[in-house]
């Protein structure tokens, strides 16, 4: 495939990754997850800087090598500017805005949720727009209509918790590992959904559209519900209970998250739908969408691989921008709340 060769590097959070595109093929790509915070049961910010500095020249290597050419073949890097860690960002920008001035090479920073959208065309070449996205990681739900690449319009989104971040407290509760969302899918089979009636947050029978909370989701609520019942459940012993207590959780997250989905799918008329981000590979919720949407529906998502942060889909998101004639200043920094581009409200 033709193209520009374009690296893309990705330190937003726990994952030190560096992918090299040419065009829409991946040559080579690198994804090094940080070990260090599963004692912590969470990301820590100052050991993730840490840990992207100590990896970051290996990582890019890395991908350099799989793709067979140097960093001087590079046409284009590709850098997450934001949102995420400021110092885990403040790793990759640094390294990439050097790169890009050594060379004397276009320099784009990317929003790290618009290449979650861009993450399963990788993959999947009807994974284009139009169509109604579900973006749910670890930092950030959103639900959006996306009628055309670098278009945007905003239907929804988290009040409080995130829902990955809901599914590593939740965890964390339980006494399981990090990330929460594999551990809870873990276990849930061996367990019943119905157990114990969890809340369905900012989901009933009276919303309508053009309500405040018809499209927006909350889990913070759904999150002290279950640590009120395992605080309720502890006097007895939680041993056998874990498996319903994280059945009848994910159940819960999943509808919420499928209801409000396809009302977006009803507001829209698309029956088309994109789920990334890291919760995108959970395999309850892709069911759960999957069986809403019907036959005459379109499930697009991303491997596993690409559904975590990884440098491919920043590469792939840079390209896009760069085709359109776009590039960074080398005054460019990280910001923890960048704004996401061509978002309409």
């Amino acid at each position: 495939m033709d193209g520009p060769i374009v690296l893309g590097l990705e330190t937003s959070c726990d994952e030190t990754s560096a992918a090299v595109l040419r065009g829409e093929e991946i040559l080579g790509h690198i994804i090094l997850s940080q070990d260090e915070h599963q004692v912590y049961g969470g990301v820590v910010p100052e050991i993730a800087a840490r840990a992207h500095i100590r990896v970051v020249d290996d990582v890019v290597n890395g991908a350099l090598k799989q793709a067979g050419i140097t960093l001087e073949e590079v046409d284009v890097f590709g850098v997450t500017a934001g949102p995420g860690l400021i110092g885990a960002l403040l790793v990759g920008v640094a390294w990439a805005k050097a790169a890009a001035y050594g060379l004397g090479r276009p320099l784009l920073g990317v929003h790290h949720m618009e290449a979650h959208l861009f993450a399963a065309s990788l993959e999947d070449p009807d994974a284009t727009p139009p169509f109604v996205a579900l973006l749910v990681s670890g930092g950030h739900t959103l639900l959006l209509w996306v009628p055309e690449w670098g278009r945007y319009e905003l239907l929804g989104a988290t009040r409080d918790d995130a829902a990955g971040e809901a599914f590593d407290k939740v965890a964390k509760i339980l006494g399981l590992g990090y990330p929460g969302g594999p551990e809870i899918e873990r276990v849930a089979p061996a367990g019943r959904t119905d157990a114990f009636a969890f809340p369905r947050p900012m989901v009933s029978g009276g919303q309508k559209p053009g309500d405040d909370d018809y499209f927006d989701v909350s889990f913070s609520g759904l999150k002290t519900a279950v640590l009120n019942q395992v605080r309720e459940l502890e006097p007895d012993g939680l041993e056998g209970r874990v498996p319903d207590l994280a059945a009848s959780f994910q159940a819960a997250v999943v509808e919420t998250l499928v209801t409000k989905t396809m009302r977006a799918v009803t507001a829209t008329g698309c029956r088309r739908v994109l789920v990334g981000g890291g919760v995108a590979a959970s395999r309850a919720l892709r069911s759960a969408l999957r069986q809403a949407l019907g036959p005459d529906g379109v499930l697009l998502h991303p491997s596993a691989r690409l559904a975590t942060d990884n440098g491919a889909m920043i590469a792939r998101t840079a390209l896009f921008r760069h085709l359109r004639g776009e590039a960074a200043p080398l005054t460019l920094t990280a910001r923890a709340d960048l704004p996401f581009p061509g978002l309409e409200r």
